[in-house]
């Protein structure tokens, strides 16, 4: 039997617990990782999905009655991607049964000193057995650490990383790995997306400098070209 729309709640739904994030890096990581992954689904001609980080994911009504009486309870992923989704309006939060009972296929935790532990344990329980996630990545920015798990059945086996330390996601198309450079400002390591024949995807700011730069190039070569034929 399908679940009650929200409006037939008989409680609210909480969009947000107030707590910050840990450091100034997780803050940019997040919409790094959500912009790069959208990128990526614009170059394999993809709508049907959905990604959204530090947002609630809300897998069933006793635990969204929980969250309305608070009762602790984590408050989603950092990143999660949803294959499948319909293309609609702006999401508040991830309920579950308003999207044909679909929940994350991709989750990235990006761990700190104080979520680690729940991040290996409670939620990487909850994500194999309730939400079935196919695929869970976890990164410690401190360690330089970055970890796959693939679901088998109901348990999650480590993914191998490659020569070049990354991680082919099947969900997603692309291998996740760590590219150093500045983004938002801070020159640190960050997790992005990488196509298969190495090439990083790239970040809307970074393909239009990209596209700059090859147009600069064009006109270079033509000016030369013209250059070359005023003297013969």
């Amino acid at each position: 039997m399908s679940q009650p729309a929200v409006s037939e709640l008989p409680f609210e739904l909480v969009y947000s617990d107030g707590e910050p994030l840990e450091t100034d890096w997780h803050a940019s990581q997040i919409p790094l990782l959500k912009e790069v992954i959208r990128q990526t689904m614009a170059e394999r001609g993809r709508s049907d999905f959905f990604v959204s980080g530090n947002m609630f994911v809300y897998y069933s009504m006793e635990q969204a009655r929980d969250v309305a009486r608070g009762r602790p309870y984590f408050r989603g992923p950092d990143v999660f991607w949803v294959g499948g989704a319909k293309p609609r309006g702006p999401r508040k939060a991830w309920v579950s049964w308003e999207e044909d009972g679909r929940l994350p296929d991709v989750v990235v935790e990006l761990l700190s000193p104080s979520t680690a532990e729940i991040d290996r344990t409670v939620k990487k329980d909850l994500y194999a057995r309730v939400f079935r996630t196919s695929e869970y990545y976890l990164y410690d920015p401190e360690l330089r650490k970055l970890e796959g798990f693939r679901l088998v059945g109901r348990t999650y086996r480590p993914m191998v990383l490659d020569e070049e330390g990354r991680l082919w996601s099947e969900q997603l198309g692309v291998s996740l790995g760590l590219w150093h450079g500045v983004w938002s400002g801070q020159e640190a390591d960050w997790v992005r997306l990488f196509r298969s024949d190495g090439s990083l995807v790239p970040t809307e700011a970074e393909a239009q400098s990209l596209r700059a730069e090859a147009a600069e190039a064009e006109v270079a070569r033509l000016r030369r070209l013209l250059e070359g034929h005023g003297k013969d």
